[in-house]
């Protein structure tokens, strides 16, 4: 298994997950890959506290889509565990899941792509991220910013099957990631989670969550979300993801919109920055 980290000036963070990972049951057989995003803070040092981690450190932010690819291709094991700096896992939830995940790709009996645990705050209670296939509407608003609508989950059964969990805790074969041809890198920091949801579904999979097997979330504010290239690229990559799924028309109309709001907010910045489709790393979105 391995065990997949992107982070960006999130050092507490990462070394309280890093740590939590270390003392997971069967750690001799779980690879730890951190992806660092072109930090400034202790970020860079974590190979000198944790030495058994394998780190990637990147130029600057390329977005969390190439992040994941560099580390899905660098990978050696079969079964990728995505994970946020912002959760840690218990010691036994990585084994739980890959004990839940038939790790043969050409296992006739299941339909299941990718399992995730329950993640609960710190005082035990689920939190939320899990959700529907946005529609349009929810995207032009979480575009904005505005939350998703979360999912109603029936935590009483053994397993749910579920539409679209955050990459927050979810583990999967590489064998799938490679099928879509890795993550799409139209998205560049945001939505990538939403294209894999909408594609383990397209091929007629599952995502399937494990409420007796769980992980704490701390929730944290988005280490990018005050650099204008990143609310650029939020919207670009909505309007990708209408593209790919509902035609290359629905995807200009989505921008179209996001434009003339952008305009009559007077924010002539946001104006070129979506004009051009321009995404966290200053390059262009297809």
């Amino acid at each position: 298994m391995s065990a997949i980290l992107v982070g960006y000036n999130q050092a507490p963070a990462l070394r309280r997950a890093v740590q939590a990972l270390e003392l997971s049951r069967d750690r001799d057989r779980l690879e730890i890959l951190v992806v660092d995003c072109g930090s400034r803070d202790e970020s860079t040092e974590l190979d000198t506290q944790f030495p058994a981690i394998n780190m990637l450190r990147l130029p600057h932010h390329l977005g969390a889509a190439r992040a994941m690819n560099i580390a899905t291709r660098t990978a050696k094991a079969e079964l990728l565990f995505f994970v946020s700096p912002n959760v840690e896992v218990a010691p036994e939830t990585v084994t739980a899941l890959a004990d839940r995940l038939q790790p043969d790709p050409e296992a006739p009996e299941t339909d299941t792509a990718a399992v995730c645990p329950l993640l609960i705050n710190v005082e035990g209670q689920p939190a939320s991220r899990i959700h529907p296939i946005p529609t349009r509407a929810e995207l032009h608003a979480a575009a904005r910013g505005e939350p998703l609508p979360s999912a109603d989950l029936d935590l009483s059964q053994e397993s749910i099957a579920i539409a679209y969990p955050e990459l927050d805790a979810i583990l999967i074969r590489k064998h799938f990631v490679r099928s879509m041809n890795y993550f799409d890198q139209r998205f560049g920091h945001y939505w990538a989670d939403a294209d894999l949801a909408m594609q383990i579904k397209r091929a007629g999979k599952q995502i399937r969550l494990f409420p007796g097997v769980r992980a704490t979330y701390y929730p944290a504010p988005d280490p990018v979300e005050n650099d204008p290239l990143a609310r650029a690229d939020r919207v670009s990559g909505a309007a990708a993801l209408v593209g790919k799924y509902e035609g290359g028309m629905a995807g200009f109309s989505f921008r179209l919109g996001a434009v003339l709001s952008a305009l009559a907010r007077f924010d002539l910045g946001m104006v070129g920055k979506l004009t051009g489709g321009q995404k966290l790393d200053g390059s262009q979105a297809a």
